[in-house]
């Protein structure tokens, strides 16, 4: 029999893929037949795969522990990302989190014809050994866009993880971006309140059940406005994919620089009279509570160099 408690750093995790790191030489069947027949209990008690392990729980798994144990896998460590971590700019780190100031154009995970030069591996370069912590690798807690700049949450810890899913999940965060739109704003500030498309619903959804529709609502002020554009400050209450760009875009006032929301022309003469050449959204500031003790935390990230000077051509700096 092999009894253990559950510690910090694998609470939040479910029973199942615990039981699967933990005896990776048993089958996953076997592994679900052990829980289905009792021979796997939490605190005593009759467990379910998909249950939450917390801190201090005990689990005991009956049975042979050699036979379940087994020979040890050799640990072969993956090969170090081709990355310079000097690079990575961070704006808070502690035991449990970091704070990154993302760069445009760095993707946060790989996918999508994207293979290496995330802001994972540059993370996981920076952090080295202690990149892996109980079976839980330090992995961003939230979405960033590919081309949008600014501070980011890594989670260094699996009940961190937990905490921010929490966080986000529930609108326990507030995120503030800085954006240059198109044309002059009709008043001071105000609300958009539109819902907009599932982003990723697959076509066989689409043709079961039509296009699912999610609530999203952006709030924004006008920092400084011209004739021609406009510098605003965005709050999200939801976290949509590509929220900001649709919304604005949907009002008529564009991100500059947005290629696939965009206005074509305009960005093509914002380029030519005022530099720039990526896309105008940054994520200036977040605020959450901290995954120890929940006190308020609040991080901010400076505007990235190349949009302070467009600004400066652009007679918008605030």
């Amino acid at each position: 029999m092999i009894e253990y408690r559950i510690e910090a750093d694998t609470a939040g995790m479910r029973l199942d893929k615990h039981l699967r790191k933990r005896l990776p030489n048993v089958p996953v069947s076997h592994l679900f037949k052990m829980i289905r027949t009792k021979k796997v209990r939490v605190n005593g008690k009759r467990a379910q795969p998909e249950q939450l392990l917390s801190e201090g729980d005990v689990l005991t798994i009956r049975g042979d522990e050699q036979q379940l144990v087994g020979a040890e896998r050799p640990k072969v460590d993956p090969p170090p990302p081709p990355v310079d971590p000097s690079r990575l700019v961070i704006l808070r780190e502690d035991d449990w989190l970091m704070a990154v100031d993302k760069p445009s154009g760095m993707a946060v995970h790989t996918g999508s014809g994207i293979t290496g030069g995330t802001l994972v591996d540059y993370v996981r370069a920076y952090l080295g050994p202690k990149a892996v912590r109980n079976d839980f690798a330090a992995s961003p807690a939230h979405r960033l866009d590919r081309e949008t700049s600014g501070v980011i949450l890594v989670a260094k810890r699996r009940p961190a993880m937990v905490h921010f899913t929490e966080v986000f999940t529930h609108g326990l965060s507030r995120k503030r971006y800085l954006t240059l739109v198109k044309g002059k704003m009709p008043r001071d500030s105000g609300v958009i309140d539109l819902p907009l498309s599932e982003h990723q619903q697959t076509a066989e959804s689409k043709a079961r059940r039509g296009v699912n529709m999610q609530a999203a609502v952006t709030r924004w002020k006008v920092v400084k406005q011209s004739s021609e554009a406009a510098l605003l400050s965005c709050a999200i209450e939801t976290g949509r994919t590509h929220q900001i760009r649709r919304h604005l875009a949907a009002i008529g006032h564009p991100v500059a620089g947005d290629k696939k929301y965009g206005d074509f022309a305009f960005n093509r003469d914002v380029r030519a009279r005022w530099g720039l050449k990526r896309l105008f959204l940054h994520a200036e500031r977040i605020e959450f509570p901290h995954p120890e003790g929940g006190a308020k935390v609040a991080v901010e990230a400076p505007l990235a160099v190349e949009l302070r000077d467009v600004l400066k051509r652009a007679a918008l700096v605030p």
